[in-house]
C-alpha cells in the first residue's frame, strides 16, 4: 500500500473515533468548559461525519470488523446529532402559530444584537436598525464610547435602559414605546446586568420583557458554565409564575439545541419561533463555517409570530436578530409549551443550587 494509503487507512479511523466522542461528550452533565462547548457545532459535527463515511467507503470498500463497528457508531453520532438539530428545521412543526393579523395596536417588534465592544461601525449599526424599524432594541456588550455613538437613536427611542460597561457585558435597551418600572438586576455574578422592565403596547397591553448576557463556557474567562446555567434557569423560575405576556431575549450565550436551553423552555414554558422554522444562526458573523444560534428571544403563549429574520453584517461578530410578535391571548392554547415536569424542576433546582 502506497504511503497516501496508509495515512488515510489512520486518519479515517482517528476522524471518526474523534467525531463520536464530541458527539458522546455532551451527554455528560458536567459544566466544565471543554465538555460544553461540545453543544454548539452539532451541524459540523453531523456534516463532517457524514463526509466521513462516504469518503470512507468510497476509498475502502474492503473493511474489517473494528472499521465496520467504527462506522456504524460514527452513522449512529450523525443520526443523533441530526435528531437535536431536527426540530429547528423547516420540516418540523412550528411551535409558534404564524399570525394572520395586522393590528399594529397589538404588534411589538425587537432587535436583540450583539455588537462587539470593539467594533467601531457604531453608523453602520445605526443605519441597519433604522432600516429595520424595530420597536425596541437590546443592545449588547456596549461600553461608553457606543453608548454615546448610539445617542442618535434616542430621537426615535425615548425610552431608554442604559448600563455600559467595558467588560464586555454592558446592555443598552431603546424603546419607543413607553417602559415601566424598568430596572437592571445582577441575578448571578456582581458584574452581570440583566435589564427587566414593563413595555405598554398601544393597546394598553403591558408586557414584560427580560434581557440577559450570561458568560459564555471558556478556558480562560469562564472554566464552567455553573453561572450561565443559574442565570437562565433563575430567569426561567421566575417567568413561569408571571400571569402577564413574557418575552425573555439576549444572547444568552448557548445553542438552541443544547440541554441546558432545553431545560430553560421546560422550566419556563416559554416558546422557541425558531423550531420549525430555521437554526438563525447569529455567531460568528465573520466564519461562515463557524455559526451557531447564540441570539434568542423566546416568548410566551399569548404571541403569535409575524416575523423572523437575521439582519445584515455590521462589524460586530454577532448578525443581529429581528423579531416581531402580535399579541393574541386568546389564540394561545394552540401553541402551549409542555408544563415542567418534577424531573426537571429538580435539575433546575441542582444547577441554581450550585452557583450560590
Amino acid at each position: 500500500m502506497e504511503p497516501s494509503g496508509v495515512t488515510l487507512t489512520v486518519a479515517f479511523p482517528f476522524l471518526a473515533a474523534l467525531l463520536i466522542a464530541a458527539t458522546l461528550l455532551p451527554l455528560i452533565r458536567k459544566e466544565a468548559w471543554w465538555i460544553r462547548i461540545f453543544d454548539f457545532p452539532r451541524v459540523q459535527i453531523a456534516v463532517a461525519g457524514g463526509m466521513v463515511i462516504i469518503l470512507w467507503l468510497m476509498l475502502f470498500p474492503g473493511r474489517g470488523t473494528a472499521e465496520t463497528a467504527l462506522l456504524l457508531l460514527l452513522g449512529i453520532a450523525v443520526l443523533y446529532q441530526s435528531y437535536r438539530m431536527y426540530p429547528y428545521t423547516p420540516f418540523a412543526g412550528a411551535q409558534v402559530v404564524q399570525s394572520s393579523r395586522s393590528d399594529p395596536e397589538e404588534a411589538l417588534s425587537l432587535v436583540v444584537s450583539n455588537v462587539l465592544m470593539t467594533n467601531r461601525r457604531a453608523a453602520d449599526y445605526i443605519a441597519l436598525i433604522r432600516a429595520a424599524d424595530p420597536d425596541l432594541v437590546l443592545a449588547a456588550e456596549p461600553d461608553r464610547r457606543w453608548e454615546e455613538e448610539l445617542r442618535p437613536l434616542e430621537g426615535d427611542y425615548p425610552y431608554t435602559v442604559k448600563y455600559p460597561l467595558d467588560n464586555t457585558y454592558g446592555m443598552l435597551l431603546y424603546s419607543r414605546l413607553e417602559l415601566r418600572n424598568p430596572a437592571v438586576r445582577f441575578l448571578v455574578e456582581p458584574d452581570i446586568p440583566s435589564i427587566h422592565t414593563l413595555v405598554k403596547l398601544p393597546s394598553g397591553a403591558l408586557v414584560e420583557l427580560h434581557f440577559l448576557h450570561p458568560k459564555p463556557p471558556h478556558p480562560v474567562r469562564s472554566k464552567d458554565t455553573v453561572k450561565r446555567d443559574a442565570e437562565l434557569l433563575l430567569m426561567a423560575r421566575e417567568v413561569r409564575k408571571s400571569a402577564r405576556p413574557v418575552i425573555v431575549a439576549g444572547d444568552l450565550n448557548d445553542v438552541a439545541w443544547s440541554s441546558t436551553t432545553t431545560l430553560f423552555q421546560r422550566v419556563s414554558s416559554l416558546l422557541d419561533p425558531r423550531i420549525g422554522r430555521g437554526f438563525y444562526n447569529t455567531y460568528n458573523a465573520k466564519y461562515p463555517v463557524f455559526r451557531y444560534p447564540l441570539d434568542h428571544v423566546f416568548h410566551s403563549s399569548h404571541f403569535r409570530l409575524i416575523g423572523l429574520r437575521r439582519l445584515g453584517f455590521f462589524g460586530s461578530d454577532h448578525f443581529p436578530i429581528f423579531i416581531a410578535l402580535s399579541y393574541e391571548p386568546e389564540g394561545s392554547p394552540e401553541q402551549k409549551a409542555p408544563p415542567p415536569t418534577g424531573e426537571s424542576i429538580k435539575q433546575a433546582r441542582k444547577k441554581i443550587e450550585k452557583a450560590r
